[in-house]
Order: C-alpha cells, then structure tokens, then sequence
C-alpha cells in the first residue's frame, strides 16, 4: 500500500494541536491554588498524554482499524468523541501560528527606552556556582543561560504619574527560589549588582524559597537592599507549601523590609502619598484593602501573579509589579513561552502591558526550581518612570508604543537583546 501523506501530514497537524491544547490547560490549572501533589501529577500526567495519545492514534487509527495513512478514505470510520475532539485540535493548530506572530510583534506597553547588559555569573566567580539541590540535570542542557542575568534600565511613560516624580526609580526582583540547585554565590552576585544600582524603591514579587533551612541565606543577599522609600515584598505560591512562611516573614522585617501582603500603605514623595498595596492571591491572604487611600494617590500593586490584574484595574492600580511566570524559562525561536503558569496562559510570560488604567511589568525573575532557561535569560530591571505627556488619549486597547526608541542600544553598545 501507498502512504497517503495529506492525511500523515493532518496528523501532524493535529497532534501540534493536541500538544498546544494539553500546554493551555496545564497552564491554567497550574494557576489554581491547588495542592502541590496533585500539581505535581498533572505535569506528570501531561508529560504522558502529549506523547502516548498521538502515538497511540497514529497505530490505531493510522496504521491499523481505518488506515489513515495508507487510504485514502477512513476518518468517517472513527468516534464521534474521538473526531469532536480532532476538530478542537484542529482549531488551537490553526490559530497558533497567528497567536505567536502577535507575541512577537507586541512591543513593550509605554516603554520608552532599554539599557541592558548580560552579566555572566559563572565567567565572573570563575566557576558554575550549581549545588547538589533537586534538578541539578537541568544545569548541564547546552545553550541553558540559568546563570546569565540580564541588568536592565527600563524607561516608561506612566500615565497619572505626577511631574514631580519625574524619574521615581523601582529595583524590581522576583523569583529567587532557593532550592540549592543554584548555589548561594549566585544569589550574592545578584544582590551585590542589585546593591550598586540606586533607586527610590525595591519590591520583590515572591517566590523565595522551596527549601525551609535556607531562610538563612537572606542576610547576605537580600538582606543588602534598602532605598529612601523602602523595600516592599510579597511572597509567592512556592513559599505557602512551606510551613516556615511566618518564619520568613518575620526574617524579612528583621531585615528591614515591609511585608505588603494583603495590605496597604502610604508613604510619601516629594510631597505626594504613593499607595503601596501587596496581593498573594490565589494562594495566601486576601487582596489589599484600599478604602483609605488618599483619594487621586498614585497607586502600586506588588503582585506575585499577573492573573490579580482585572483586580488590579477595577481598583483604579496605576502600575502593577508581578512575577509568577519567569517568562515562560523556556521561548521557542518564533513561538515564543510555551508554559506559563496563568489563567491567561503565556499572554502575560513576560514584559510590560498596558490595560488602562493600569501598567503592568512582569519579571522573567531571578531563579527558579526548574535551572532551565533557553532563549529566556533571568532578569534584575530598574524601572525608570516618567510623567504621560498625553495621558488623557492613553486608552485601554491603544498599547501606545515607540518602536524606534524601543530599539534602544545596550548600555555597552550592542544591539537591544
């Protein structure tokens, strides 16, 4: 018999499909405040079923039973579930391809400009700074950049920001995930560059530690920061399976950082109040209480996950700091993230979104319990805010953009990573 390669060809078609569908699902039900085991299954599960579902249909159905692959007639032979559920592949494969050309279109929302430059930890100790911590098979994938960290200066035009502030600056961290996979060094280089870069503000959006005995290594990395207006934290979905999150909590403040979850504060600049409000939601606490913020306040949300967004906007937040997702950790050359652990799925990995009224950054973060990162470095960013000079035409769905200001050399020179 002769191979009918259009219907081997719909096949493949229709196990990208499978695959894309499997990773949208996995992404949102990852975004649920879910107990770990079972989080940990459903990977599992969904490492299975992207494979063995195809290869079974492609012997089952291809091979034997109706003999797709050698007929030219077949498919009407299959089950009704079976063919209802083909045709949803069929739909998530064609709208992949139009999805990531959107993704790799979108430029920055409000970005005026970015000064980057890659720092290679491990050139700079002189030696891979990897421990004996769960995972450590992930440090030896070739191109894997889990010790290059990507320092960013990043300019953006914030509507409602007053002119008096004028270049406020916020040093935002997220993700360090303490697993002792990556050996504590690195996290000493990292607060060590962080330390040399002056701002008003540090916020750290959570995620800190999968491993309970090293709380102790907070003195020497984020134990160095301090700015004029504070360091501000949350903690993340990682840091509630632990059962030392009070203990945390508690090292932190010794430290001298204020613990935002559920809460809000006020603290003034230049002569202004600033609203500093911190969520852990889905996972820890309730969302902040803002009933007594000084009305027309210029409001910051610190967010472990983007998903707080539609709450983050019904409240009138004007930026909103967020991690949770690390960027996808791995970006496929012209798909872009493929996992990101979000109701909204890879839409927010990674970068800055406006959805009036609000601006939302999203760190790729600093670590994670998986040291895999392929094309998806982790990052430290600096952001820089200035007044909108024409805030009042800034809508929802404008995204207002300036390609060629985006396209802004490093601060060494080469081309914009």
């Amino acid at each position: 018999m002769q191979m009918n390669w259009l219907n081997l060809a719909l096949f493949c078609g229709l196990a990208a499909g499978h695959a894309a569908f499997v990773v949208a699902l996995i992404n949102r039900l990852h975004a649920l405040p879910l107990p770990l085991a079972i989080l940990h299954r459903s990977r599992q599960l969904h490492d299975l079923v992207i494979v063995i579902l195809p290869a079974l249909f492609a012997w089952y159905a291809g091979v034997k039973g109706p003999a797709l692959f050698l007929n030219d007639e077949g498919w009407h032979r299959l089950p009704v579930a079976l063919l209802a559920y083909l045709a949803v592949c069929a739909v998530v494969a064609l709208a992949v391809p139009p999805v990531a050309i959107v993704r790799r279109l979108r430029k920055p929302a409000l970005q005026l400009s970015n000064h980057s430059r890659m720092i290679d930890v491990a050139a700079e100790l002189g030696y891979r700074p990897v421990g004996s911590g769960p995972y450590r098979i992930f440090t030896c994938f070739p191109g894997n950049e889990f010790l290059k960290l990507d320092v960013s200066d990043k300019e953006f035009e914030v509507p409602q920001l007053a002119p008096e502030w004028d270049g406020l600056s916020i040093l935002h961290l997220s993700d360090l995930h303490f697993t002792g996979t990556i050996d504590r060094p690195y996290f000493e280089r990292v607060a060590e560059i962080a330390e040399s870069m002056p701002v008003d503000l540090v916020v750290f959006t959570g995620d800190l530690l999968d491993r309970e005995d090293l709380v102790e290594w907070l003195p020497a990395t984020l134990g160095r920061l301090s700015a004029p207006l504070g360091c501000h934290f949350v903690l993340g979905n990682h840091d509630s399976y632990l059962t030392n999150t009070a203990e945390i909590r508690a090292r932190l403040e010794q430290l001298g950082w204020h613990d935002l979850a559920g809460r809000s504060q006020v603290v003034e600049h230049a002569g202004k109040p600033l609203v500093l409000c911190g969520s852990e939601m889905p996972w820890m606490g309730t969302q902040p209480d803002l009933s007594s913020a000084p009305p027309g306040a210029f409001r910051l949300l610190v967010s472990h996950t983007p998903d707080n967004l539609t709450w983050a906007r019904r409240h009138g937040i004007n930026l909103m700091l967020a991690g949770h997702n690390h960027g996808g950790q791995v970006r496929l050359p012209l798909f872009g993230p493929v996992y990101s652990p979000s109701i909204s799925g890879a839409r927010y990995a990674c970068g800055a979104f406006w959805e009036s009224p609000t601006l939302m950054y999203v760190s790729r973060g600093i670590s994670g319990r998986h040291p895999l990162r392929l094309n998806c470095p982790p990052e430290l960013t600096r952001l820089i805010l200035r007044p909108a000079a024409y805030s009042p035409r800034i809508e929802g769905a404008m995204q207002v953009r300036n390609d060629q200001r985006v396209a802004a050399t490093t601060s060494h020179g080469s081309p914009q990573r």
